[in-house]
């Protein structure tokens, strides 16, 4: 069982003091402290024309962590495929697992969201298309044969170097939400990255990967399982006010995203929540004393079997830095220890 550390994003809460240099500096040095801290990797999430500044680059900033850490792995959760031009996405995924000496985990989605398909002039009716030319052409610049990719794309005669460290490539992790989706990434994916999904939930879409597996006559025993979700250890009764206006946040945002693109100027609180509202976003989180959050982690270790892969998604913004590790330092030390010897 590995246990990794996101969703990094930079991010910027309403009135954050810090600049955007200074959230990515912070960034940075988180990935080195929960490498330090004993999680097995770190994940990055993409969006775009966020008002607040939301990642947008994601390869870029797994390159600068590469430089700055030795044995974490770097994810993506989620790379948006259908928005990058396949062939140069396989050039820069090989060179960021060069850098970090093959650490590079490439998480990849289809995208949902209208604006950023209208502004990349990408068909969003076409975008499972391109999620699986852009699969198809990152396996093929992997090896030692031309790139002519898929049904949407085609290069004639392109030989993609340099090849990334492992001569398999680059792990494809498939990030998805609908059923037919979670078939196709056990299809063509190397794993599945689940999010904000309860254990019976969970179970279920293993299920139905693990039968399209057996369609094709993979070994499951290759196959990688991922969960992330909104997590806090912590000892005493305020865990749920440590972090409730920040997941709000993030939540509305989402909502707010056709609003804020293009929008200048000093960005907007979200209204207050709603009880409803509230109790959603409560009922997702994992939340409570290190001992029920690993009682929580083991059922979906449980659902799983074998190969799981538990993303803490510890970072949100408006976190208080000192916050911030005091949360990672929780999870670090009294959750992960108790499914290691």
């Amino acid at each position: 069982m590995n246990f990794g550390f996101g969703l990094v994003n930079c991010q910027r809460y309403p009135d954050e003091p810090r600049t955007d240099v200074e959230l990515y500096a912070d960034a940075l040095e988180l990935v080195e402290l929960a490498e330090t801290q004993g999680f097995d990797s770190a994940w990055l999430t993409e969006h775009h024309f966020f008002d607040d500044g939301y990642m947008s680059s994601l390869l870029t900033t797994a390159a600068a962590m590469a430089a700055r850490t030795a044995r974490i792995k770097l994810g993506t959760s989620l790379l948006l495929a259908p928005l990058y031009e396949p062939v140069r996405l396989a050039e820069d995924a090989a060179t960021v697992d060069l850098l970090s000496a093959g650490r590079l985990v490439l998480g990849l989605g289809q995208g949902w969201r209208e604006e950023e398909f209208d502004a990349m002039r990408v068909p969003m009716n076409r975008r499972h298309r391109h999620l699986e030319d852009a699969v198809t052409v990152l396996r093929q610049a992997a090896g030692t044969g031309l790139v002519t990719g898929g049904e949407t794309v085609s290069y004639p005669g392109v030989y993609v170097t340099p090849k990334p460290a492992a001569p398999a490539g680059v792990p494809i992790w498939i990030g998805a939400f609908a059923e037919r989706a979670i078939r196709r990434a056990g299809r063509i994916g190397d794993g599945f990255i689940a999010a904000e999904v309860t254990p019976e939930a969970f179970a279920a879409q293993v299920g139905w990967i693990r039968e399209e597996l057996e369609r094709a006559g993979t070994d499951p025993a290759d196959f990688q399982f991922a969960v992330a979700l909104p997590t806090l250890a912590w000892h005493g009764s305020d865990a749920w006010a440590k972090v409730r206006d920040q997941r709000y946040y993030l939540w509305w945002k989402y909502e707010d995203m056709r609003e804020a693109r293009g929008k200048r100027g000093p960005l907007r609180h979200a209204p207050p929540i709603t009880a409803q509202v509230e109790m959603g976003l409560r009922a997702e989180y994992n939340l409570g004393t290190p001992a029920e959050v690993a009682e929580k982690i083991a059922r979906f270790q449980e659902a799983a079997g074998q190969n799981f892969h538990y993303i803490a998604w510890l970072y949100y913004p408006g976190f208080d830095p000192a916050f911030q590790r005091e949360a990672m330092a929780i999870f670090a030390e009294e959750v992960i220890p108790q499914f290691r010897p």
